[in-house]
């Protein structure tokens, strides 16, 4: 497989981070955003939306990390990144979903470079905006987590799933964007669970072959 991604994209960090846990080996190919690599023709080739990340398998090429995801989870169903049980598999995909609908589509790249470039925002304003939709998408996240007494360490269970799989990218976003973590005691203590594990440690943006060298 071969996984078109950028190192500090939330789609593409969401995606490594379901391989990883699937532990199913993948080609790293980056596309750099900083460059607008990925509105070029060569990459407009693989995904005419011009987004990441795409992950190509022989003439197979998948587009849109949740069904990436969902598409992994049917052809590589172990481990499992969804409860079996019907109402849980429901409360991991609307987890997974406050993230993945309400939260990172409105703070995404294109969204902050439009508020920066079209509409003048300056970087404050930027700051405010993802500040608003981050917070309002955790105090959500962080009720629900609150009220799951049985959950163990992490999202739901005591393993991960989609949930986790779709929160870790966003804290690390919500740290880069100076979002402050500390009414969300769960979700901090999700994400140092993830950290402890290999699949989430290697899939981190910091460790990326794309990501800047200290």
């Amino acid at each position: 497989m071969k996984l078109y991604n950028f190192f500090r994209s939330g789609t593409s960090h969401r995606l490594r981070i379901a391989l990883n846990l699937k532990g199913i080996d993948y080609e790293y190919v980056p596309v750099d955003l900083r460059t607008e690599e990925h509105l070029g023709a060569a990459f407009k080739a693989v995904n005419p939306q011009a987004l990441v990340p795409a992950l190509v398998e022989g003439d197979l090429t998948l587009i849109q990390s949740p069904a990436i995801i969902e598409w992994l989870e049917e052809r590589y169903p172990t481990p499992a990144l969804l409860p079996a049980n019907a109402e849980d598999r429901a409360r991991v995909r609307a987890l997974a979903a406050i993230v993945g609908c309400d939260i990172h589509p409105i703070n995404n790249r294109r969204v902050l470079e439009y508020l920066r470039k079209t509409l003048g925002c300056d970087e404050a304003a930027v700051l405010a905006w993802c500040d608003t939709w981050i917070t309002a998408g955790f105090d959500a996240l962080e009720a629900l987590l609150a009220a799951d007494t049985s959950r163990g360490p992490f999202c739901f269970g005591n393993a991960p799933t989609l949930a986790d799989v779709y929160l870790i990218p966003q804290v690390e976003s919500a740290r880069r964007f100076n979002v402050d973590l500390t009414p969300y005691p769960n979700i901090v203590a999700i994400d140092r669970a993830c950290g402890e594990l290999d699949a989430f440690r290697r899939a981190a943006p910091a460790v990326q072959p794309d990501a800047p060298k200290a």
